[in-house]
């Protein structure tokens, strides 16, 4: 699988956010870096599908050769991970995972790949228990799989460690990249250790390269 930019520019207000020109291959992250406001996550919103009508967005956007730049976000087939992670707080742990589950599953197929989801992240027999009741790095860990269960093509990362404490930012992280190797992915960052453990370019929103 890959994620090609082509030419990817996006403006608002007549100023340019987003300049971008690259190909992403699996298990070769694309971090993008910058201050407060500098168009990193506007960057992946365009990817993504999410670009309010306010935007002027130009270039294309493909994923595994397919052009997926005028499609509506759900066709896009991309995983999102943010800051928070989003569990359903009105579903148990494993009604969380069933919901990233494609649809036409028997009731046993969802139930068994649940199962062994939640023994992959070393929460196996967690199904019935309550998101409230679980730990930062639980909660990032059930979020990550959810995602994965989706069956992505690509995987967008907005600063998805940055509320977690130095200990548990590193074992998620690890997880993320482990997990997620065989996907072209995109990590968004303002943290330097980030974008070590990544591993590949480091860029700008407007396509200059960094070093972390």
């Amino acid at each position: 699988m890959t994620l090609i930019l082509e030419n990817l520019s996006v403006s608002l207000g007549g100023r340019e956010l987003v300049r971008l020109d690259a190909r992403v291959e699996p298990g070769r992250p694309l971090t993008l870096m910058g201050a407060s406001g500098s168009g990193k996550s506007t960057a992946l919103f365009a990817i993504a599908g999410l670009l309010g009508p306010e935007f002027r967005q130009r270039g294309r956007i493909l994923i595994n050769g397919r052009d997926v730049t005028h499609l509506p976000t759900r066709a896009r087939r991309i995983g999102l991970m943010f800051q928070d992670d989003i569990l359903f707080p009105h579903l148990s742990v494993g009604q969380n995972l069933g919901f990233g589950l494609p649809p036409g599953l028997s009731r046993a197929d969802r139930h068994a790949r649940i199962e062994t989801a939640l023994t992959q992240i070393d929460l196996p027999g967690f199904a019935s228990r309550d998101p409230a009741t679980l730990s930062g790095g639980q909660r990032a860990r059930v979020a990550l799989i959810r995602m994965l269960l989706s069956e992505p093509q690509a995987l967008l990362l907005d600063e998805p460690f940055s509320k977690l404490d130095a200990e548990l930012r590193d074992q998620i992280r690890s997880l993320v990249f482990t997990r997620a190797r065989a996907l072209p992915i995109i990590l968004v960052t303002h943290d330097a250790q980030d974008a070590v453990a990544a591993g590949g370019r480091v860029l700008s929103p407007l396509g200059q390269p960094l070093t972390p």
